[in-house]
């Protein structure tokens, strides 16, 4: 009889047991979930995700422009515009090249190809096409050109015109009145640089130049 007893206390026990097993899994997967949303959990104090660092390295800021190493089978004279580096070569050969940093295009208004330097001009006058004027409404006052050499002017101090067989692409190689965004994508097709490095540049490169840009 104590044997049967304590037979079924076991049995008893086990059971119990089983039963209350998922209950606690249960508990446990609750208590996860709580902690995570930052609630209380009963019995407990409560809890907060911490905020993952930021670890992503940021854009070197740029210190000017240097003259580096630079293989290239183009001409002395050539500009060669790397769209992805951010960067403009003047080619002087013997593999070696002038580099300024540059913004290019931003997403949706970067380009790429070879052109002719057309034309050249000092504090040039700007006139945002129509369908800038459509983006951003402000810009309808100048629709007829904004005056060179004041400090309002996008195209900053000087301007490079490139032509190709079909005439002027539209695009320039020019000056700036942000300055911050050099090394970044930022304009609307056209290579920005500083005004007195566009300035330097300016005076290097000649009419009919070859530029290409990738």
């Amino acid at each position: 009889m104590q044997r049967r007893s304590f037979l079924s206390a076991i049995l008893s026990g086990a059971v119990a047991l089983a039963v209350s097993a998922p209950q606690a899994s249960a508990n446990i997967f609750e208590e996860i979930w709580a902690k995570e949303r930052g609630r209380k959990v009963p019995g407990g104090k409560p809890s907060r995700l911490r905020k993952a660092k930021d670890t992503r390295a940021r854009p070197a800021r740029y210190k000017g422009r240097q003259t580096v190493n630079f293989a290239s089978s183009e001409k002395p004279g050539t500009i060669i515009v790397k769209t992805n580096e951010r960067a403009l070569y003047y080619v002087l050969g013997n593999g070696k090249a002038v580099r300024y940093g540059v913004a290019v295009g931003k997403e949706g208004f970067s380009w790429a190809g070879t052109a002719r330097v057309g034309m050249k001009r000092e504090n040039p006058r700007w006139t945002p096409p129509p369908e800038m004027i459509e983006r951003t409404p402000k810009y309808a006052k100048w629709a007829k050109g904004m005056p060179g050499g004041i400090p309002e002017n996008p195209l900053g101090v000087r301007a490079i015109y490139l032509f190709n067989k079909a005439g002027d692409t539209g695009f320039r190689i020019h000056g700036t009145n942000a300055p911050s965004s050099i090394g970044t994508a930022a304009s609307s097709g056209c290579i920005r640089m500083l005004n007195h490095e566009v300035t330097e540049l300016y005076e290097k490169v000649r009419l009919g130049s070859k530029v290409i840009v990738f």
